[in-house]
């Protein structure tokens, strides 16, 4: 099981794996065996979220989650296989975690009196500054 958030937590029989050969660090190592970890979890057949969530995450991941509805999550940021697995699980957990963070609501807030008050008199000063620049007049 793994533990999301108080409210979510994911069976690991949810989730599958695909390994495949990765261009990230080790060689020639690299080229032949398959240490890059991609983690398949179909949000649309999850039994672990409810409804609310998976709404939540298919807006917050939709970038990540193909046609079918299965979430990618892939590592090859190590040398081993266990690694680049660990790392992402690591990944999908925060996520998700992520996604299914409720939205705080703006509250509305009004501008302080002395930050307009301050703003007017650099107005004035400043347009003060700009009319001395102009043309003197004569008192012929």
């Amino acid at each position: 099981m793994l533990f999301v958030s108080p409210l979510l937590s994911v069976p690991k029989r949810e989730i599958r794996f695909v390994y495949g050969t990765s261009s990230g660090p080790g060689g020639q190592h690299v080229n032949k065996v398959a240490t890059k970890a991609t983690l398949l979890f179909d949000v649309a057949k999850a039994l672990s979220i409810t409804v609310s969530q998976r709404s939540k995450i298919e807006i917050a991941l939709a970038t990540r989650i193909n046609k079918d509805s299965v979430l990618r999550v892939s590592s090859s940021k190590f040398r081993s296989q266990g690694a680049n697995r660990a790392a992402a699980l690591e990944r999908f957990v925060e996520l998700l975690r992520e996604a299914i963070k409720p939205i705080r609501k703006r509250r509305k807030s009004r501008v302080p009196r002395a930050s307009k008050k301050k703003r007017l008199q650099h107005k004035k000063i400043r347009s003060e500054t700009k009319r001395l620049r102009g043309k003197v007049q004569s008192d012929h």
